[in-house]
Parts: C-alpha cells; sequence; structure tokens
C-alpha cells in the first residue's frame, strides 16, 4: 500500500517546517499511523540548503521532546507535487509562491493551520528574527494544528483499511 505523502513547507526550511516535520513525526508514532505516513519538509527559498534546524527552534522543539536534529534543509522542487499528496505551508506568502510554482496542484496545497482546533490563526508566525516567545508559539500553533491532521489522517487512513 502507498504510504499517504505530506511535505511542510516554510521559507527557508530551518523554522518552522522542519519543527512542523518534528511534531506531526512523534504524533503519528503516538497514533500508530508513522508507517503509513511518508513525511518531509521543504523551503520555498534555498538561503539554508544543508542546514540543521535553527539552533532556538531545536532547543525548544526538545524541552517538548520532538528532535529536529537530524533534519536537513532542502528546497521544494517540482517533483515534489507529485510525489506529495498534501503540501501544507505554513503562511499564505508560501502558499503563493508553491501555487506560483505548479498552478494545478490545487486541493493538494493547504495551510497547515486549516487543521487547528484550539488556536483561531490561519498562519503560523516566523520565528527568526524574534525571540523565545516566537519559537513558543509556533509549537503551540503546529500541536494544535498537527493534532487536528493526525485525527484526519486517522479516518482517512483507517477508513482504506477497514
Amino acid at each position: 500500500m502507498k504510504k499517504y505523502a505530506i511535505l511542510m513547507c516554510c521559507m527557508g526550511n530551518i523554522c518552522r517546517s522542519p519543527t512542523a516535520e518534528g511534531v506531526l513525526r512523534a504524533k503519528l508514532a503516538a497514533a500508530g499511523l508513522e508507517p503509513l505516513v511518508e513525511l518531509d519538509s521543504a523551503g520555498t527559498h534555498e538561503y539554508h540548503l544543508g542546514h540543521p534546524p535553527d539552533p532556538r527552534a531545536q532547543r525548544h522543539a526538545l524541552q517538548r521532546g520532538y528532535d529536529l536534529s537530524p533534519l536537513r534543509a532542502r528546497k521544494v522542487g517540482l517533483p515534489d507535487f507529485d510525489r506529495f499528496d498534501l503540501i501544507l505551508a505554513m503562511d499564505r506568502e508560501n502558499l503563493a509562491g508553491l501555487a506560483r510554482l505548479r498552478p494545478e496542484a490545487g486541493d493538494k496545497l493547504r495551510l497547515l493551520m486549516s487543521f487547528a482546533t484550539r488556536h483561531h490563526a490561519d498562519e503560523v508566525p516566523d520565528p527568526y528574527y524574534g525571540e523565545g516567545d516566537g519559537f513558543e508559539r509556533v509549537l503551540d500553533y503546529i500541536e494544535d494544528a498537527c493534532d487536528g491532521l493526525v485525527e484526519m489522517l486517522r479516518q482517512r487512513l483507517q477508513g482504506d483499511a477497514g
């Protein structure tokens, strides 16, 4: 059975999208869904190719039990639009950039926060130029959205299996 494939995207792939990848990976494992889902992250720009996530993002994530250290930044490419079933942008600017890259991607492209149930923001704010509280807010938003995403995947994947 083909895995359901999800790509998390932000601008540089060193703060928000690797955090989202790490959080979702942990939540999928806890839900027993990790073997059914392929997961990756990428940036819409190539500022940090091959770099690990921002040390602040890693530190704040690790305090909540998410290890981002194995991840490395990469740029989203055209093959990603065929490989992934769902491409989730952290904000409208990156969503628009993805849509320009592959206009026919349609409903494969969504904002991650469209899955959130507790926070009413529609974007995950970029914490790069801020302080630690920005990274905590990012984690709060991403955890919320990933909970909703896991629930959608549970229904979809267990429905397919049943």
